[in-house]
C-alpha cells in the first residue's frame, strides 16, 4: 500500500473548491458581488461582528472592513451600534442582502452538486461522514 500524502489530499480538495468557485464567479458577479463578499454575507448571521467574521473566514480584518463597506454601500448589509456594548458595531443582512446571499449560495451549491454527481449516493454519504469526522 502506498503512503498517503496529506499535502496531495489538501491540494486536491483546494483545487476542487477553487474550480467550483471559478465556475460560478461570473454569475456571482452578475448579482453585484465578489465571491469573497458572498462568503461574508453567508457568515453574518452566525458572526455579526467584523472581528468575528475575519476570524471565521480567515480573512485579514482590514479586508473584512473593505468588504463590509462595499456591501453596506450596495445595500446588502446594515451596521448598527450594539446596544449591549456601544463601542461595537453589529452587522445585519438587509432583505436585499439576504436575497443575493441565497442566490449566490444556490449557485455554489448547484455547481458543487454537479461535482458530487460524479459519485454514487453511497460515496457521497461516505464523503459527508468523512468530512464531518474531520471537522
Amino acid at each position: 500500500m502506498s503512503k498517503i500524502d496529506p499535502a496531495r489530499i489538501w491540494s486536491l480538495n483546494h483545487r476542487l473548491l477553487m474550480s467550483v468557485i471559478a465556475s460560478v464567479a461570473s454569475d456571482i458577479a452578475a448579482l453585484g458581488l465578489e465571491t469573497k463578499e458572498l462568503f461574508v454575507l453567508a457568515e453574518v448571521d452566525d458572526h455579526p461582528y467584523p472581528a468575528e467574521l475575519a476570524a471565521s473566514l480567515c480573512i485579514p480584518k482590514p479586508s473584512v472592513t473593505l468588504y463590509v463597506k462595499r456591501l453596506e454601500a450596495a445595500g446588502f448589509l446594515r451596521r448598527e451600534i450594539d446596544t449591549a456594548d456601544l463601542r461595537r458595531h453589529r452587522l445585519q443582512l438587509t432583505s436585499a442582502g439576504r436575497k443575493v446571499m441565497q442566490q449566490g449560495t444556490t449557485l455554489l451549491s448547484e455547481a458543487f452538486g454537479t461535482k458530487l454527481g460524479r459519485l454514487t449516493a453511497a460515496q457521497q454519504a461516505e464523503l459527508r461522514a468523512l468530512l464531518e469526522k474531520m471537522s
